[in-house]
């Protein structure tokens, strides 16, 4: 690895905000391309989603990694603009009507983030036609639910794209404490993802990004 981008690495690996928005500023002073750096970024990302599933990193871990990774984004974002930088794809991500938690669902968001996915937050306590109408702009629509008593409504935004015709066009994935994956093939959701990284990992198998 070009040891302009190693630092930029570990500061992901460690989630070091302020360190890796000086190593990004300086390695694009130094003529590195935006997009080589993100690319790093990117690879910092998948290796904390690794660290994760191999039970070395736990939530916390995660979680500050991708803070560290929305550092660097944050500088490197005009200079992507510039560049025409392409998304790996877009995700609508929210928590369910009558569901005022986020935490799972920004944890998602930002590792989706970090993985070079364009994301849009719709928040929480989101009802059926937001979703609805944010699916012409996204490939897939990630939806959470905290509570028993709310993930029925996952059900509900599934029939409503059908109605709406949008369903089949678009891919729906679910998560959350009391979700399953029989219940995600039982309201004909297209996957379920226990965790952020297997979040990032089925959104990829579901685009054809990644392989089974």
């Amino acid at each position: 690895m070009d040891e302009q981008f190693q630092p930029i690495y570990q500061s992901i690996l460690d989630g070091q905000n302020k360190a890796i928005v000086a190593q990004v500023e300086a390695a694009l002073q130094a003529g590195r391309s935006p997009q080589s750096i993100l690319d790093h970024m990117i690879k910092a990302m998948a290796e904390v989603g690794r660290l994760f599933e191999d039970g070395e990193y736990y939530i916390p871990e995660m979680l500050v990694s991708a803070r560290a990774m929305q550092a660097g984004v944050g500088v490197l974002k005009p200079y992507l603009a510039e560049t025409q930088f392409k998304s790996a794809g877009v995700v609508a991500i929210g928590t369910v009507k009558g569901d005022l938690h986020d935490i799972g669902k920004n944890l998602v968001a930002m590792m989706l983030e970090g993985a070079g996915f364009e994301v849009i937050d719709l928040g929480v306590d989101v009802p059926s036609e937001i979703f609805v109408e944010v699916a012409d702009r996204a490939d897939v629509i990630a939806i959470s639910s905290l509570l028993t008593t709310t993930m029925t409504n996952m059900k509900v935004i599934i029939e409503a794209l059908a109605a709406a015709g949008k369903r089949s066009e678009t891919r729906v994935i679910v998560g959350g404490a009391p979700v399953t994956a029989a219940y995600a093939e039982m309201i004909g959701a297209d996957g379920y993802a226990p965790d952020a990284s297997r979040a990032v990992g089925l959104v990829k198998l579901l685009l054809g990004k990644e392989a089974h």
